[in-house]
């Protein structure tokens, strides 16, 4: 079993934010990626939350990730704009591209954008949350470039592609929760193989392939060279969904494909998002009535014998619940990843004890 520190959730905040301006970030700069790598966490998305900090850190100390950038307009057509991340904290220019596609979708009732070469954007689901906080519909498509594949397709015994998230997030009435559906293409994330890696677990049957095409449950295969491969999450189905991504994201913004820009060993990330205000369609009078309607009515569906949450769950409640769990009781975060973050603070010049002060350790 894996060790664990538990941190708070402001202590762990103040602690990125403090090694972030340590390796050059300013201040809001720092705050983005704190903010947005530790609600990672809170929602039980530790897969991309603060483990992703040696890979952030040893990017920006080999210069592979550009501090302080800002989402630039490389492309402007109104209702369609086109943006360069140049390398930057994906922290920082999903933010500032999402604050853009919304005001374009109050002025033009739609705004499809496309971001090209972002250092890892993050948790998808953050850009879904923030478009319908502003009571705007999106959906957004990922690919992934200047890494090696990750994912097998259908049929396929190597990688081909990355983990190429989807996401679709629809605003709730008033108070209410949106329904926010994030999710991989693959059957787990690679953040998540990490994170099994790290705590010394193995993954369930059916995830892995090693670099032979044989199932394996060890997750060292996608660490270990030549590498396995993650297969599609529904067979032919993800793989079909991994696909789409993969070509409305890389070649519609001009940032590619995998095909050939691999090795670089940064995490550099295409999305195409389409935000539209709801209000400008034909359904506007009614259609957050019959929405929340038709979700109650699949929510009164009887718990099946297995089922272990309580009843059925909608996209979202099971972030929203593991957030109040985790703003209570703080996060845990296992040993190895812990240290790793610890390691990659000191090469950034953050003494290793200021750095477990902050936490509270």
């Amino acid at each position: 079993m894996a060790e664990y520190v538990t941190v708070m959730p402001e202590a762990l905040r103040q602690t990125v934010r403090a090694v972030c301006r340590q390796g050059g970030s300013n201040e809001r700069e720092a705050a983005l990626v704190a903010d947005n790598l530790v609600l990672a966490n809170l929602s039980g998305h530790d897969s991309h939350g603060v483990g992703m900090l040696p890979q952030y850190w040893l990017a920006v100390h080999e210069k592979r990730l550009q501090v302080n950038q800002s989402a630039r307009i490389a492309l402007d057509n109104g209702a369609m704009v086109t943006i360069d991340g140049g390398y930057g904290y994906g922290q920082v220019i999903g933010h500032e591209a999402m604050e853009l596609a919304i005001l374009r979708a109050r002025e033009h009732g739609v705004c499809v954008m496309a971001i090209r070469e972002s250092h890892h954007i993050g948790r998808i689901g953050h850009w879904g949350e923030q478009c319908a906080s502003a009571g705007m519909i999106s959906t957004h498509y990922v690919n992934v470039v200047n890494r090696s594949p990750l994912v097998a397709p259908f049929g396929g015994s190597d990688a081909r592609f990355a983990t190429n998230p989807y996401c679709c997030a629809i605003p709730g009435r008033g108070d209410a929760e949106p329904i926010v559906l994030d999710m991989a293409t693959s059957t787990i994330a690679m953040g998540k193989v990490r994170v099994a890696m790290n705590k010394g677990e193995e993954v369930p049957p059916g995830i892995l392939i090693d670099n032979q095409g044989r199932p394996t449950t060890d997750p060292t295969v996608m660490f270990n060279q030549p590498i396995g491969a993650i297969r599609a999450f529904g067979e032919h189905k993800g793989f079909g969904l991994a696909l789409i991504a993969e070509l409305l994201s890389g070649p519609l913004s001009g940032g590619g494909t995998g095909r050939n820009r691999w090795d670089v060993g940064t995490i550099t990330n295409n999305m195409l998002s389409i935000v539209f205000d709801p209000a400008r369609l034909g359904g506007a009078e009614n259609w957050q009535e019959e929405t929340e309607a038709f979700v109650k009515f699949v929510k009164d569906s009887p718990p099946s014998p297995d089922n272990q949450t309580g009843g059925v769950l909608v996209a979202g409640e099971p972030e929203r619940r593991m957030r109040a769990e985790r703003n209570a009781k703080g996060i845990p975060i296992d040993v190895t990843t812990w240290n790793e973050i610890v390691a990659a603070a000191e090469m950034l010049g953050h003494k290793a004890g200021e750095t477990r002060r902050l936490a509270g350790l």
